[in-house]
């Protein structure tokens, strides 16, 4: 059995920091689902007026407020996964190897 000798094998603590990255990215998610509820809230009222009342305007801000609703959830995950690289939940994918050069294009069956 050896004896452990020295100290203790842990690095040194990094104290924690304001990061305004990292607050703008929050403020954004925040603000991109405030925005899609109340678009969809907006896209719900104009259906139902369109169905009740049969104006073609009303379908108009329908489709549209039904369009900006995606795109802010859209936004709101594009943002999301931004936050999650900054913070270190998940990280870049491994990039592609480069093809050689000199390989016959077409794959193991096209140098026939």
């Amino acid at each position: 059995m050896t004896a452990v000798t020295g100290g203790k094998r842990a690095g040194g603590k990094t104290k924690a920091r304001f990061r305004p990255d990292l607050l703008a990215l929050a403020v954004g998610i925040t603000f991109a689902l405030v925005a899609w509820g109340y678009l969809v809230l907006a896209a719900i009222d104009f259906g139902a007026t369109a169905r009740h009342d049969g104006k073609g305007s009303a379908w108009l801000f329908l489709a549209v407020a039904s369009v900006g609703a995606m795109l802010c959830l859209f936004l709101a995950f594009m943002l999301a996964v931004r936050l999650s690289r900054a913070v270190g939940l998940t990280s870049s994918p491994e990039p592609k190897p480069k093809r050689d050069p000199n390989a016959p294009k077409g794959g193991k069956r096209a140098a026939r």
